[in-house]
């Protein structure tokens, strides 16, 4: 078990030499269209500006969309790449040098890494085998890993015998054998299907309690994320957009990108104009007046906002429908999902999605929302984020 720390870390890909003249003057060049990740002269910027303590023991999830970085770090942590600024530390130990078979980590990859000749047995025994462990050790662990994983019965077999679940244990099992300070889980669920990848989850939520070590793991879901990590670190272009619980993040999100990455459906933003004046602050958007509730009211009094353009983001399952005042909307499109339903509406040519357990639809619309019916909808001030439009930065804290 370990504690793992990463100061200012920074990682730059760099250009092949014979390129380098053209992206020198590409960067150069403010008419050339740039990617999403910074561009300099050194090259493309993967990662910049990280840092993270992660606790002893803690289970945290690297989060974001394909290209963010988060892989890249994973693997930094792990010694596959190296470095190009900052320091990292797996306890109080500076492993920038350290070559990865001395960093004392285990690393779950996406697509197992099975040796395919081997049996699951001997998989699982190989690094040990490799430390020249005694073989009533190797025998003992390689077990013990087994029975904790569910995969016994499957220790003589190889693995073009395993479904991918099972390749997946194995690959797990491997890890687990060799009692690393730190777990890396670089996205291990993404090659199984939806039933899969929920019974697995449970199963690493488990597994998680019995060996009771550090976790750092890697996915673009963020269900895995909000349902296995104690924290979570969500990622856009090489930068941490924001560190938290799941309930923080989900409850608090720092700005635009959180609030929209975090959440199904996503949240629904508005583009509103802050009118009103200290206590009195109220959001004009689709035709409505919507007054701001207190911790709104004492942020924007604070900051000394005044009239200016916000966004202000609603979660679909935050809206309700009414028969009273409310902002008026043409059902595009209903999905029946059993126990709740999906509404995509109209309302002033804003498409805006509504979530609503079925117990709570009036009786009339028990059957289903046909399209094109008009309706009423509302929500709750308090469960309403505000955003900057121009820093696109949560304004209530």
């Amino acid at each position: 078990m370990a504690s793992v720390t990463l100061k200012d870390v920074k990682k730059v890909y760099p250009y092949a030499n014979e390129g380098k003249k053209d992206r020198k003057k590409e960067v150069e060049d403010p008419n050339v269209e740039r990617p999403v990740l910074e561009v300099t002269e050194k090259g493309v910027v993967a990662v910049q500006e990280f840092n993270l303590e992660i606790r002893d023991k803690e289970f945290i999830v690297l989060v974001g969309p394909s290209g963010c970085g988060k892989s890249t770090t994973l693997r930094m942590i792990a010694g596959l790449e190296e470095i190009t600024e900052g320091e990292i530390y797996i306890d109080d130990r500076l492993v920038n040098d350290v070559p990865p078979k001395d960093r004392d980590i285990a690393m779950v990859f996406q697509n197992y890494a099975l040796y395919p000749h081997m049996t699951v047995y001997e998989n699982m025994a190989f690094a040990l085998k490799l430390r020249k462990t005694p073989k009533d050790e190797i025998e003992r662990k390689v077990r013990e890993a087994a029975e904790i994983l569910g995969i016994t019965e499957l220790l003589s077999r190889k693995p073009k015998a395993l479904s991918g679940g099972q390749k997946q244990r194995v690959a797990i099992g491997r890890a687990i054998v060799r009692e690393p300070k730190v777990f890396l889980l670089d996205e291990p669920l993404s090659n199984l299907d939806a039933k899969l990848r929920n019974q697995m989850r449970a199963e690493l939520i488990k597994l998680r309690k019995r060996i009771d070590t550090t976790f750092v793991y890697v996915t673009h879901d963020q269900i895995e994320a909000m349902t296995l990590g104690d924290r979570i670190v969500i990622m856009r272009n090489g930068f941490i957009m924001q560190i938290g619980t799941p309930q923080e993040v989900f409850n608090h999100p720092a700005n635009l990108f959180v609030a929209g990455f975090i959440g199904t459906p996503q949240m629904n933003f508005f583009d509103a104009r802050l009118a009103g004046g200290p206590g009195a602050y109220e959001a004009q958007f689709l035709g409505a007046r919507v007054p701001l509730d207190p911790a709104a009211q004492e942020a924007l009094r604070d900051g000394g906002a005044g009239n200016k353009d916000i966004v202000v983001g609603v979660r679909p399952e935050h809206i309700g429908l009414t028969d009273g005042e409310g902002v008026a909307a043409t059902v595009d499109v209903s999905e029946m999902m059993g126990s709740e339903i999906f509404l995509h509406v109209d309302a002033e040519g804003k498409d805006v999605v509504i979530r609503i357990p079925t117990t709570e639809l009036p009786a009339k619309y028990r059957g289903g929302i046909p399209s094109g019916e008009r309706i009423k909808f509302r929500f709750d001030p308090a469960l309403a984020h505000v955003f900057d439009k121009s820093t696109e930065k949560n304004i209530i804290p």
